[in-house]
């Protein structure tokens, strides 16, 4: 059914239900490998029990039916002998009435005494019928009376047209020789109706007193052989079930012995891997499950001794470099001692003289701050870092940040804006390890500008609050977002540190937004500038479900593609504004990433799992508007948008 047909939805409801109870049982099916083992089994069993059930029910059967043929027919053969000798002799079947035995005498009392004898010898063995031969008007055996014969005659109540086929009848009465087949015994009404029983009936044309034709038929009930074989088929399944369940068991019990130590060592690889190396196998035995508990305890133990010799030297490591930066602090505070002296007398040098030791105060700035950094991430490795987090506003860390950056965007011909400031933007946080890490996005944003602008985005929405640094530099090559944050990282080697970065940056905001239980975020394309997003939980210790910023701008290559994609065909939408000025200028994101402007979607790629997402409060519809109208305003201060660099990277 197509999915437009009026079924189609409801079809797939049923389908829906239908499956789900069905889900527990597959899930068990794939996860279960004993049960699969022993299903598997069952069901081979039943097959082969089926089969061998069918193939001795099929030769018992034929058995006990040719050895009840052969009787019969040996037993037929006899009475129709008997009876054509009493037809040839006819004293001999004569009753205690009879007057003479001449030819022409009453041919009906002789068959009725005929009947009588013979069946009198079966002993309720068979039955025997006596029918007049010869076809009647629809060339069918004939009826009551036919040559001399008046009416059909039969032993035991046995109803002899019925009991008698009309095929046996024909082929009877059309040629000589003796004819079986098999039917079943029907009895009149006044045998208190005797159900009908399967029997082989043997017939044979033979003649009366008379020498007129009569058909004899011997009827031998198979209800002796019926009772056998219906005894053999209720054994035959009883055995059957009795040896498919014990396969079964039998399965299971084997199975098991193979499956029970495979589950405990797969229980406790996940503990090995969650961290308790000190689990181990229990093995007894020497055959080849226990070698492999054996071998998986050498492993495990082996891994653990590894792991430790790894723990103890990254211990040591961390020690070795948080022992050398306390132990360099006191010569470098000597040398920065008198390196201060020198510098402060660097008048009186000569130029060279004077030049060198601005050179050794900018090179002792950055060993100590060095220094610093190295001590901060032996904080980290070693699980020392201490959050104190009270309630800030994130808009006075901004501002503090800008301010100490502004120099050097001046220096580089770098404006940086600031967008969704105009509302409270309140988080409980370390101010000081925020403030460090939005010092970090800044300066490396105005140092990667190329010159265009920086704009940093503030935003709130449900349990979390976001602070965007947005630049149009060199921007990200593919996989560099998440390298970008390992220790020492450069994308591009030769490009010197002009602001005299230590490498560290970077690694260390990563950890301070970890220590908040937040999330640091990098976005970029080549030439296209990058993002990196910090996402903070309003309150301390509470989970994260997303962003209020998404992490990639509304501004990119593929958001602009799409937007236009959207746009074509529909009213041409206004292109950005952008007055000249000093620079290359990138325009400034449209007014729905501003935070309290409009409602902005959590990023989809911040959730991993849950797939939830973080829908901002509605702002006031004043201050919207008010928000839209400055935001406008700072859109047409902006320049020309920027252009494609080469490629490059942090």
């Amino acid at each position: 059914m197509a999915d437009g047909a009026p079924g189609g939805p409801v079809l797939r409801l049923f389908v829906r239900l239908v499956r789900r109870p069905l889900l527990p049982a597959v899930r068990l099916w794939r996860r279960n490998i004993q049960l699969r083992v022993v299903a598997a089994t069952l069901l081979m069993s039943l097959a082969v029990v089926l089969a061998l059930g069918f193939v001795v029910i099929a030769q018992v059967s034929k058995g006990l039916l040719d050895a009840k043929e052969e009787a019969a027919q040996s037993q037929a053969a006899g009475g129709f002998a008997v009876a054509q000798e009493k037809a040839n002799t006819p004293s001999a079947v004569d009753g205690p009435d009879a007057t003479d035995n001449k030819v022409g005498r009453d041919a009906s009392t002789w068959m009725n005494s005929l009947v009588k004898q013979l069946a009198s010898g079966g002993q309720t063995a068979f039955e025997v019928v006596a029918l007049g031969a010869g076809p009647d008007a629809g060339g069918q055996p004939s009826g009551p009376f036919v040559s001399g014969v008046k009416g059909a005659r039969a032993s035991g109540n046995v109803d002899p047209t019925a009991s008698v086929p009309a095929a046996l009848r024909r082929d009877v009465n059309h040629a000589t020789g003796t004819f079986k087949t098999f039917s079943q015994i029907r009895y009149t009404a006044g045998s208190g109706d005797k159900a009908p029983e399967p029997a082989l009936v043997v017939g044979k044309r033979l003649t009366d007193i008379n020498g007129d034709p009569y058909d004899l038929y011997y009827l031998f009930p198979l209800t002796q052989e019926e009772e056998s074989l219906n005894l053999i088929k209720v054994t035959i399944a009883t055995a059957g079930v009795f040896v498919v369940v014990l396969l079964g068991a039998i399965a299971w019990l084997v199975v098991r012995q193979v499956v029970t130590p495979v589950r405990m060592a797969a229980g406790i690889a996940e503990r090995l891997s969650a961290g308790r190396l000190q689990e181990r196998m229990k093995v007894t035995g020497e055959d080849d499950i226990a070698r492999l508990g054996e071998a998986f305890n050498k492993m495990a133990q082996n891994l653990q001794l590894k792991i430790q010799q790894l723990e103890d030297l990254s211990r040591m490591q961390r020690r070795f470099v948080s022992d050398v930066s306390h132990e360099l602090r006191t010569p470098l505070t000597t040398v920065r001692m008198a390196a201060d002296v020198i510098h402060d007398a660097r008048v009186d040098f000569d130029p060279i003289t004077a030049r060198s030791a601005e050179l050794l105060a900018g090179q002792l700035d950055r060993f100590e701050s060095l220094l610093a950094d190295l001590l901060e991430i032996s904080r980290f490795d070693a699980g020392a870092a201490a959050l104190e987090a009270e309630p800030i506003d994130l808009r006075d860390v901004v501002r503090r940040v800008i301010d100490g950056a502004e120099p050097l965007a001046e220096h580089k011909g770098t404006r940086i804006r600031v967008l969704g400031d105009t509302q409270p933007v309140i988080a409980e946080a370390d101010s000081r390890r925020v403030e460090r890490v939005l010092r970090n996005l800044v300066v490396n944003a105005v140092e990667h500008g190329e010159g265009r602008d920086v704009v940093v985005r503030l935003a709130s929405a449900g349990g979390a609050v976001a602070v965007a640094v947005r630049d149009y530099g060199v921007g990200l090559k593919p996989g560099e977002a998440t390298r970008v944050f390992n220790r020492f990282w450069r994308a591009d080697p030769a490009r010197a540190r002009t602001t005299g970065g230590t490498g560290l940056g970077l690694s260390i905001a990563v950890e301070d937004a970890r220590l908040h239980g937040g999330w640091l975020q990098a976005w970029g394309e080549p030439g296209g500038g990058s993002q990196f997003r910090l996402t903070l939980p309003r309150t301390a210790d509470e989970p994260l479900r997303g962003s209020p910023i998404p992490l990639e701008p509304e501004d990119s290559r593929s958001n602009r593609a799409r937007a236009a994609a959207e746009a074509a065909g529909a009213q041409a939408s206004p292109k950005a504004q952008q007055v000249p000025g000093r620079g290359d200028r990138s325009p400034i994101p449209p007014r729905s990433a501003v935070a309290g402007a409009l409602p902005v979607p959590a990023d989809p790629t911040a959730l991993p799992g849950s797939g939830a997402r973080v829908v901002a409060r509605p702002a006031d519809p004043d201050q919207a508007a008010d928000q839209v109208a400055a935001e406008r305003a700072a859109g047409a201060e902006q320049s020309a948008a920027a252009g494609e660099d080469g490629a490059g990277g942090r």
